[in-house]
């Protein structure tokens, strides 16, 4: 945001400052308010603290007309324009300008101890915003004289997206489904319509001779009301019929 200096703030106003005539500084120890006749101020009346820009002005203005008695511009704090005693919270010392470049040294001080306190923030926080914007400027200016990060695609330029943890499909197909009727397909290597070699590789007997001799035509079988027939019989007659054709019968 840009600065209106022409803007005027007001920062900090008490109702009731004294002004004291201070002696010249005897060594660098710097100020002491006892050495000042605290009893017998030279002047009292109203102080405003105001800020216009970066600068910050303390005025000593009458209290009833409003007059102005004596004016501090105040360029950085802490500074050579506003000095606290060494001996109290509520008294300072401050540098005053007539306008014409001359200036003079005079003692500031507070009846409560509060007020002094809110004169001190008042300074304080002003240039520490003062501070923050030149640090703010300092980045902006550096962020637009460096290069621009160009992320945009040029002409013809194309990506490669991984997507990983995506198994592919087997390149043979998909498996073959068994045939309708729940048959399954015939195991790799057999032949159609063939029987199956047995294991090892042995070659597979044959026998010239009919499996079953069924003889000479018997006796026409009676009906029986049994449906399934005679277990009985019909096991001893397999049995005669099995050692004739050359089966081996298992018991």
């Amino acid at each position: 945001m840009a600065e209106d200096s022409s803007y005027e703030s007001m920062l900090c106003v008490k109702p009731e400052v004294h002004v004291y005539k201070i002696p010249p500084r005897a060594s660098n120890r710097g100020y002491r308010a006892a050495d000042w006749k605290l009893d017998e101020p030279a002047w009292s009346g109203r102080m405003k603290i105001t800020a216009k820009g970066k600068m910050a002005f303390i005025k000593l203005e009458d209290k009833n007309t409003g007059e102005l008695f004596a004016q501090a511009p105040v360029e950085q704090y802490p500074g050579i324009v506003v000095e606290a005693v060494t001996d109290s919270s509520r008294y300072f010392v401050i540098r005053i300008e007539d306008g014409n470049g001359r200036h003079a040294f005079i003692g500031l001080g507070f009846a409560d101890r509060g007020d002094s306190f809110d004169f001190n923030v008042a300074l304080q926080d002003h240039f520490k915003w003062v501070k923050q914007e030149g640090e703010l400027a300092k980045l902006e200016a550096s962020q637009s004289s460096a290069p621009k990060l160009d992320l945009s695609f040029k002409e013809g330029q194309t990506i490669k997206i991984s997507i990983g943890n995506i198994k592919k499909k087997d390149a043979g197909g998909a498996k073959p489904r068994p045939a309708a009727g729940g048959l399954l397909p015939p195991p790799p290597g057999a032949k159609a319509g063939g029987v199956l070699p047995p294991p090892g590789g042995q070659p597979v007997q044959t026998h010239s001779a009919p499996l079953l001799d069924f003889g000479s035509p018997g006796p026409a079988a009676q009906p029986s009301s049994d449906v399934w027939g005679d277990f009985t019989s019909a096991g001893s007659n397999s049995s005669n019929d099995a050692v004739k054709s050359g089966w081996v019968q298992f018991s």
